[in-house]
């Protein structure tokens, strides 16, 4: 008995210090950004702020143009997860649940994209977005985006319907639905997990994605977060207080997704988390 308990004792320390390894980035971060520059690089560097300055974030808002920047990159990560989803949910159902001549091949063609770096297709796509007239607007991140996370949010769901027996659908069949019904009422429901770990890992990268958004939008309008805070690093390269604001209120929407669906991401990491979910 009290060997386990030591065991315990010894395991929950270890678990703390991890813990406070994993976390003390995101404190540090915030404690960054309530110091002025003197307490940042003399006074109190790793402290916890001894004159928290508040206006950093005022600073950070009003000079940063923050509302328009987070505008931009929710409409665009939204619009994005939403085109993934529709396109990849149908194709992995139908590489996974359903019987063709050339699925194996389209599902080896889709993996391909895996291995083609972002950067080899800047120039197709410059090509690409000029001929659309599509400048300099939401599309020109939008498709590129969708592109990028189809294969992987494809991946995801095929492994998660790979999981599901058949036996489901097949008496879904006997019993008159159609495939859609199938699909809508069957498979998506024990899919949860998956389609929660796709959602958060695409806006992830979509909402952190700053080399395509660099190429193809120019207009103040249309820039999202990492382009708006490349400028404003820029602009206030001597201001680090306010620079540490912007990173902590950019920081915020990823934390809040990964909290809302951080138990369905860890079922669809797990084998069978699909049916369990």
């Amino acid at each position: 008995m009290k060997s386990g308990k030591i065991k315990i004792t010894i395991l929950t320390v270890l678990l703390g210090i991890v813990a406070v390894i994993d976390l003390y980035p995101l404190v540090y971060l915030i404690f960054y950004s309530l110091k002025s520059n003197e307490e940042i690089f003399y006074i109190n560097p790793f402290g916890i702020p001894q004159n928290p300055l508040f206006s950093n974030y005022e600073i950070a808002v009003e000079s940063f143009n923050m509302l328009n920047y987070f505008k931009n990159s929710i409409i665009v990560s939204a619009t994005a997860i939403i085109f993934v989803m529709l396109l990849a949910l149908p194709f992995a159902y139908a590489t996974t649940r359903m019987k063709w001549k050339l699925k194996g091949v389209m599902s080896v063609y889709v993996t391909i994209g895996l291995f083609i770096p972002i950067q080899v297709t800047i120039i197709p796509l410059a090509i690409l977005i000029k001929q659309l007239q599509i400048s300099n607007t939401y599309f020109a991140l939008i498709i590129p985006y969708t592109a990028f996370n189809l294969v992987f949010a494809s991946m995801v769901l095929q492994t998660s319907f790979e999981s599901i027996p058949k036996e489901l659908e097949e008496s879904a069949f006997m019993d008159g639905a159609s495939v859609f019904t199938a699909f809508r009422k069957i498979i998506l429901p024990l899919t949860k997990p998956a389609v929660a770990t796709a959602v958060t890992f695409i806006f992830l990268n979509v909402w952190n994605e700053y080399t395509v958004a660099s190429v193809f939008i120019s207009n103040e309008k249309v820039k999202t977060l990492p382009i708006g805070l490349a400028a404003f690093t820029g602009q206030h390269s001597t201001e680090w207080g306010p620079m540490g604001a912007c990173l902590v209120l950019a920081s915020i929407p990823t934390i809040v997704i990964y909290l809302i669906f951080s138990e369905q991401i860890e079922r669809g990491m797990t084998v069978g988390g699909a049916v369990k979910g």
